[in-house]
């Protein structure tokens, strides 16, 4: 009997129901809502599971051609992806390091001047992802991974936002909201480069708005963020196939393609990985909201003065132009970085993804543009671009060793702190011969 509770505390899902429960609770809703509420949160982590393991297998047919192809180890930079893995093989240090995380933004918004309560709970799940994942390779228990990384995830929830309210103030015309997408030490470089663009334009003019720049129609079609997917992975898997088909591994492609004709299957993989991206989205939606909910519910009762810290689309009608060339420009800045690893022989060659540059890049452009135009909003988006690629090659050999193979986590925030953890921490166990 005990052996069969033990194994329950590995049920990720149960995990993250047990967190919804308790905040349902501790917002004293009524008994119909914590069970309609809880039940909700588990079926929403189980439709994740079932987008999750869809999409591991379309990731691994990809790998599997590309590298072939091309003879190296691609690796998308999908955070999506690279969350699943993680969650399938760690869930429950990454569930409970989540809820400490959570709690501790509150405790941080409270008692410091750091006071942005982090809103975009799947960001708070991917973040909760990468800092479990650097404990855990560097053989924290289970206890100091949870602790200590749900520490730094709450302070990074509370205190990143703040490096970007400034120009936050200028792009809403107020100080109302904070901008909660872990990507904020990209946004505030796009920023200060867009100040810096701005103060070389003449003093007579102000800097060219991005919304005078006339962009091609058929960018508009990238605003649509599974449209995107599926048009960047349907080119990927052509790519990889036709490179299949050039050296010689015809067999490989035919193998995986099955009872599908060859040159379709690029096609409806594609599409597949975006239907499965679907699914995916959706559980984590699911799942996120009432845990979200039940310390927004806290915040406002007892964080009186605290600022909402919003997804990055919030912010978008503000320049929705900048959007656009941001993407552009973040896009460019990811083929820049992955042709340097080719021509630098890299033995991985990370894969720049159509979702990430879009609301990373996206909102690198609004940023931008806010002091330096256009201008400000293609450069900002470019440089961050080449950081959303070159980046997870600090911490993918880590991730790697432990099974997380084939997705990296692109985000700047992730891999600056992540990466600053591990090498702080490595140091103080050799300082004491840990």
């Amino acid at each position: 009997m005990l052996d069969a509770i033990l194994a329950q505390t590995r049920n990720t899902a149960l995990i993250v129901g047990i967190i919804a429960c308790i905040g349902l609770l501790l917002q004293k809703k009524s008994a119909t809502e914590v069970i309609s509420g809880t039940s909700k949160t588990i079926i929403g982590f189980m439709i994740f599971n079932i987008g999750s393991n869809f999409l591991g297998t379309i990731v691994t047919n990809f790998t599997t051609l590309f590298n072939q192809g091309f003879g190296i180890e691609g690796v998308t930079t999908q955070v999506e992806v690279a969350t699943s893995m993680a969650l399938n093989v760690h869930g429950t240090e990454v569930a409970l390091l989540l809820l400490v995380g959570f709690a501790a933004n509150l405790l941080f918004a409270k008692f410091t001047r750091f006071k942005a309560i982090f809103l975009t709970g799947q960001h708070f799940l991917y973040f909760a992802c990468v800092l479990g994942l650097v404990m855990i390779a560097l053989g924290a228990p289970m206890v100091v991974t949870v602790i200590v990384g749900g520490i730094i995830l709450g302070f990074c929830g509370a205190a990143l936002p703040t490096l970007c309210q400034k120009y936050m103030n200028k792009i809403t015309g107020n100080d109302d909201i904070a901008i909660g997408h872990f990507n904020c030490v990209g946004y505030a470089f796009s920023g200060w480069v867009g100040k810096v663009i701005g103060k070389f334009e003449r003093k007579s003019e102000k800097p060219a708005d991005s919304s005078k720049v006339k962009m091609p129609k058929f960018f508009d079609l990238f605003r649509d963020f599974i449209f995107s997917v599926a048009l960047f992975m349907v080119v990927l898997f052509y790519v990889a196939v036709f490179a299949c088909v050039a050296n010689g591994h015809m067999d490989t492609v035919k193998e995986l393609a099955g009872t599908d004709l060859w040159f379709i299957y690029p096609l409806l993989q594609g599409l597949q990985f975006a239907a499965g991206m679907s699914v995916l989205i959706y559980g984590v939606r699911q799942f996120i909201a009432e845990i979200t909910a039940a310390f927004v519910a806290i915040s406002e009762k007892y964080i009186p003065n605290s600022k909402p810290a919003v997804d990055c689309p919030a912010i978008f009608p503000f320049a929705p132009t900048a959007v656009v060339v941001g993407f552009v420009g973040s896009f460019l800045g990811g083929l820049v970085a992955m042709g340097a690893m080719v021509a630098l022989n890299s033995s991985v060659i990370m894969i720049p993804a159509a979702g990430i540059c879009f609301f990373s890049g996206g909102t690198c452009g609004v940023f931008g543009n806010a002091y330096g135009g256009w201008k400000g909003a293609f450069i900002g988006s470019f440089i961050v671009g080449i950081g959303l690629v070159a980046l997870p090659l600090l911490l993918y050999p880590t991730f790697s060793a432990l099974g997380i193979e084939g997705a990296s986590f692109p985000n700047i925030d992730y891999n600056i702190i992540g990466s600053a953890l591990y090498q702080v921490v490595e140091f103080v166990k050799s300082l004491f011969g840990f």
